[in-house]
């Protein structure tokens, strides 16, 4: 990822904190299970269905009352102390979309209660004007109470799930919370983040790289021969979606490639590392973010970074960066949060 510094911690440690780099609004109960560090297994591609393998719906779950429309905010009650001791889940409303499959990077609207009081915990993505937070359908990402609430359920359904202590913290997350506490989510599961852009298609500037595209949106791209690169920022839209605009500041997950004008070479991306990328626009270099804010969720866009909007004249030597290396990025918007 184009951070400041260090120039880029690998896709699987850098979505191991998320809760700092995608600021989900879960708090430390639901994030808990997030894992950092470079053994970190990648998941499998957007979208994926997987084997999947989730809880039986129960006598708990099938207990909670939960009224109101999908996407809006639950009313929800049950008998409390609730006593635990596996996870259950029951599917409220089943809809008919893409389903949420392991390693699918899903939008979400989600609601977390403490079993034993009843008392909401945390929220996201229900609050008027909030979009739908995005969650990794995987247990390297999150504890396995949230996955298990999401995991392969198709979009536009809703489910409550009553989910274990056990299920709601990992031997890392039983460092930061001694205690862990059964809980009720209710989970809105609103659709899957694609893993290319998906808009419009926009005729190509003058003076911009070439950028060809293969089936799965990874795309290759050509610095004209002998060509100066300009010395200020530029901005090219080859596609334009028609999602929602990104915020200064925003949370937005893409898909990117970084070449170096310089040398014509791919210094860094995240196609084929398993999945699109989650971040915060001020973790980027300035350029980067200057690309995306104002565009849509579903554009493409194509960046031409001097140096001054880059990594300055330190350059990142570990990526073969030098001060005076412009930069250019192809960004596929895919989700804003």
């Amino acid at each position: 990822m184009p951070l400041t510094a260090p120039p880029r911690p690998s896709t699987r440690a850098g979505r191991g904190r998320l809760t700092t780099l995608v600021a989900v609004p879960l708090v430390a109960l639901a994030l808990s299970g997030c894992t950092s560090g470079s053994d970190q297994p990648s998941p499998t591609a957007s979208g994926a269905t997987g084997d999947c393998e989730v809880p039986a719906s129960g006598p708990l779950s099938d207990g909670v009352d939960v009224t109101g429309d999908v996407e809006a905010k639950p009313e929800v009650s049950f008998d409390t102390p609730l006593e635990v001791t596996s996870t259950q889940r029951t599917t409220l409303v089943e809809g008919s979309g893409e389903v949420a499959g392991q390693g699918a990077v899903a939008n979400v609207r989600i609601a977390v209660y403490d079993a034993t009081t009843g008392a909401e915990v945390t929220s996201a993505g229900f609050d008027e004007g909030q979009q739908p937070t995005q969650l990794t359908v995987s247990t390297d990402y999150y504890v396995p109470g949230i996955v298990d609430a999401i995991a392969c359920v198709p979009s536009g359904s809703r489910t409550v799930t009553v989910a274990s202590a056990a299920d709601m913290t990992t031997a890392t997350a039983g460092e930061q919370a001694a205690t862990p506490t059964p809980v009720v989510i209710v989970a809105d599961v609103v659709s899957i983040v694609p893993t290319k852009a998906t808009g419009e298609a926009q005729p190509p500037e003058d003076g911009f790289p070439t950028v060809e595209l293969a089936d799965d949106g990874q795309p290759t791209v050509t610095i004209p021969p002998g060509t100066e690169p300009p010395s200020d920022l530029r901005i090219e839209v080859l596609k334009k979606g028609d999602g929602p605009v990104v915020p200064d500041p925003a949370n937005v997950t893409v898909q990117y490639q970084g070449v170096n004008w310089t040398t014509g070479e791919v210094f860094d991306q995240s196609w084929g590392k398993g999945t699109p990328t989650p971040f915060s626009t001020d973790q980027v270099v300035p350029g980067f973010a200057k690309a995306m804010i104002g565009q849509t969720v579903g554009s493409q866009v194509v960046v031409i970074i001097p140096p001054s909007e880059g990594y300055g004249d330190a350059g990142q030597p570990s990526a073969g960066i030098g001060g005076t290396d412009t930069l250019v990025f192809v960004i596929d918007i895919l989700a804003v949060a």
